[in-house]
């Protein structure tokens, strides 16, 4: 049983570090053969529930710990979640609107407003300890935005985006509480129940990660494999902005806190990284009651694929800053 595990743990690892590669290549093979994917399309937020389940594995009571000792740092990850970031997505929409009369820009527009309004995600977490970042503040940044996405998710989104889309809030509430809240509160109850069975099999969890979330992305971007010659150039570039502008701001609310280096380090990340899998699922969701068109959900796929680029580098360059060890927060 420990060999068989410890294979698991091994494969987990390589599929981890191997991501942004893996992601890529399954994507550009949905593209040019979309039939064998397009069949995921129905399970998106069964596979997003999946991945939700396994972060509620790994939670525990301590992980909100440092929401008591370090309050202004967790809220100024949170706030530049929840405030930057869509911030940032409506002012590169608005922007941009005015470079191109695509007809499905409404839509495109929209599914970038998503991703904005989304809570962080896991791999935030993977970023900042490779980057020698502040981990438990990160992990409690991560559970703080993801607890608050049900409510905070729908009425940024509502906010921002009614003047493109027609959108039912509270649709949307109901839809994270079931697709995100009850799986990860599912984990965390097995994770109490059964601590040490969890701790055996939790070395797997990277790779059930992996493979839902690259079934997601292969699903939308099957789904939408025509238009993405015509519309992918315009919505990359918006999600490569709005992440990179994310990590900049990030490390500068830290800067401007005088945060201690590891923290700034972690904010940075913590902004600038979303939970791209949900505002794929919230996206394919409101396309299927007509509300919006599924291409609505490539900003999301897209940015599963470029985080995965840009966190590694990103979290390589802060590694290796130097801490001038001063007396800040």
């Amino acid at each position: 049983m420990k060999t068989v595990l410890n294979l698991i743990a091994a494969v987990s690892s390589f599929f981890s570090r191997t991501f942004a590669y893996i992601v890529i290549v399954f994507a550009l093979i949905a593209y040019f053969f979309p039939d064998g994917f397009t069949k995921i399309a129905p399970y998106i937020a069964y596979l997003l529930g999946i991945v939700m389940f396994g972060m509620g594995l790994t939670m525990q009571p301590k992980d909100f710990a440092e929401v008591l000792k370090r309050p202004v740092m967790v809220l100024s990850g949170v706030a530049g979640q929840f405030i930057l970031m869509p911030v940032i997505a409506y002012v590169l929409v608005f922007v941009f609107s005015f470079f191109t009369d695509m007809p499905e820009f409404s839509s495109i527009a929209a599914g970038v407003l998503l991703l904005g309004c989304c809570p962080g995600g896991t791999s935030s977490n993977v970023m900042s300890y490779l980057a020698k970042a502040d981990v438990p503040l990160s992990v409690t940044i991560t559970a703080c935005t993801t607890l608050l996405a049900p409510v905070v998710t729908p009425a940024l989104f509502y906010l921002m985006a009614s003047q493109w889309v027609d959108i039912d809030p509270v649709a949307m509430f109901y839809s994270i509480i079931k697709i995100v809240i009850l799986p990860i509160v599912g984990g965390v109850i097995v994770n109490l129940l059964f601590k040490n069975a969890v701790k055996k099999v939790i070395v797997s969890l990277p790779l059930v990660s992996i493979v839902a979330i690259v079934a997601i992305v292969c699903a939308v971007v099957a789904l939408n494999a025509q238009r993405l010659a015509q519309t992918g150039a315009i919505i990359f570039v918006l999600v490569v902005l709005h992440n990179c502008i994310g990590y900049a701001l990030g490390y500068l609310m830290g800067a401007i806190f005088k945060f201690r280096l590891s923290a700034k380090k972690t904010v940075a990340i913590e902004v600038g990284m979303q939970n791209s899998a949900l505002s794929v699922t919230l996206a394919q969701n409101l396309a299927k009651t007509g509300a919006i068109d599924p291409i609505a959900a490539v900003p999301g796929a897209i940015f599963s694929v470029w985080h995965n680029i840009s966190g590694p580098i990103v979290a390589t360059i802060f590694a290796n800053m130097k801490d001038k060890k001063d007396n800040s927060k």
